[in-house]
């Protein structure tokens, strides 16, 4: 019997114990369906070989040009964006009807001159929506503010019929320029308004830009409801504000503003949007970007670039033959340089369709070369995005620290849609912008690229994991 139990006891026991062992073993993971790695060099390798983003950025610029709310150039660059959305492999194309301002700049002129001096014209751009002179001359004396401190403790009597001149530079110091700018842009020196409530004739403002040239970059006016008097307001270039400066220190400086300037109600524009219907569900993952530029100006890459790269996310993923679950959608806002009703309407759709949107990305910070995505959404969804850190590495992309999301897919937020925007290197981004210096030739193949290859990569994540 004792013979029995020492063999049949060390038996019990192993098996016991290798039965407890066994249920301590954790499951492998399951093998994932995609090698990430190889997916994300199948979409390198496709766009930088067969990618259209650049062929097309030509011709939106070259062979349509400026393309302003309510002209004929943003008629043609509807045209234009409907045929290439086609030749993307979009499936589904569609207009939304939008209203825009008819806004036409006409003639415009500034001279000024010191009290013993001749009349010098300086160049400069009408802010876009501002109001004009109805073509006569505005003459008055310049006043100097530099800050909002100074700005505040003005009495109405030392403004009154006065013309202020803002030297506001975009902080040099911030290394995001696209910080510097947002700080400056929302002061409420540049503000007609602020101005014009204190009882000036016009705003003259140094261009908000990190370039330190003579060139005029626009900038958009906001009026609001309450004022009795809409102020014209317009921008000079950043030697000639310096050199204003430099006069009214030392004597008395008049202006001599002549704009013809107006507004004439509203007419019909659209956003275009084009799609590849999801295979697994109808739920949306959108690309926005806007169509419209300035009138003065080509918008290479502001925001050309962006409408490229987001129809180049539609075509990779036709010319890869990826089944894509969910819906992916272009949208080509109108309207975003003086008014942004086309990303209002879009969204106010969405929300009245009562559409399912599980991820918007918005793309407006020109062609250059991508470092990230800054994502606008709950913690859960962005760790979701962090672990693919990785993946991005080999592509220079690696900046997802960021939260904001300020480009046309904003007003998604309110409806609680995970947002995200593409981060680029934009040192040289403020030299161009809103300016006619924004051309075709500031704009590099391979950055443009590779800011389309990061899109589609995320979009690719986003559409197998979400």
């Amino acid at each position: 019997m004792k013979k029995i139990l020492l063999i049949i006891l060390p038996l019990f026991l192993s098996g016991f114990l290798f039965s407890q062992k066994k249920g301590l073993v954790r499951k492998p993971k399951p093998t994932p369906k995609f090698n990430y790695h190889e997916e994300f060099k199948k979409i390198s390798d496709e766009i930088f070989l067969h990618g259209a983003a650049y062929d097309n950025l030509g011709e939106l610029t070259k062979g349509i040009g400026s393309r302003f709310s309510a002209t004929p150039g943003y008629a043609k660059a509807t045209e234009w964006a409907e045929k290439k959305l086609k030749d993307a492999g979009a499936e589904n194309i569609w207009k939304q009807e939008v209203k825009v301002p008819i806004w036409i700049r006409g003639k415009e002129s500034l001279q000024i001159k010191t009290s013993n001096g001749d009349w010098k014209s300086i160049k400069m751009l009408s802010f876009g929506n501002s109001e004009g002179t109805k073509g006569k001359d505005l003459i008055a004396d310049i006043l100097l503010v530099n800050d909002v401190k100074e700005l505040v403790n003005l009495r109405t009597a030392d403004v009154k019929d006065k013309i202020i001149f803002v030297n506001y530079p975009i902080d040099p110091t911030i290394i995001s320029t696209v910080d510097s700018y947002m700080i400056a842009a929302k002061s409420k020196l540049i503000s007609a308004s602020v101005i014009g409530q204190k009882g000036a004739k016009a705003l003259i403002i140094r261009s908000l830009t990190t370039a330190s040239d003579d060139i005029p970059h626009a900038k958009q006016v906001y009026y609001e409801p309450e004022d009795k008097t809409r102020i014209p307001a317009m921008t000079i270039g950043v030697r000639s504000a310096d050199e204003l400066e430099k006069l009214l220190k030392k004597s008395s400086v008049k202006a001599k503003i002549n704009m013809s300037a107006e507004s004439k109600g509203e007419t019909i524009n659209h956003n275009i949007i084009g799609e590849i219907p999801g295979k697994k569900d109808s739920k949306v993952i959108v690309l926005g970007a806007q169509l419209d530029s300035w009138d003065f100006a080509e918008g290479a890459h502001d925001d050309g670039t962006g409408v490229v790269q987001c129809m180049e996310v539609l075509r990779t993923f036709k010319a890869l033959g990826y089944d894509n679950n969910h819906t992916i959608r272009v949208v080509l806002y109108a309207n975003s340089e003086n008014g942004g009703m086309g990303r209002e309407i879009y969204a106010a759709q969405v929300k009245k369709k009562e559409e399912k949107h599980i991820f918007a990305l918005g793309t407006d910070s020109g062609g250059y070369s991508p470092r990230g995505f800054s994502l606008d959404m709950s913690p859960q969804r962005r760790k979701l995005i962090f672990e693919w850190k990785n993946y991005f590495l080999p592509y220079g992309v690696y900046d997802f620290d960021q939260t904001y999301a300020i480009q046309d897919v904003a007003p998604l937020k309110k409806l609680d849609i995970p947002l995200a925007e593409m981060v680029v290197d934009t040192q040289r981004y403020f030299d161009y912008h809103h300016s006619e210096k924004d051309t075709f030739d500031k704009v590099n193949k391979r950055e443009l690229l590779l800011g389309a290859v990061a899109m589609t990569q995320l979009v690719f994540m986003i559409d197998k994991n979400w």
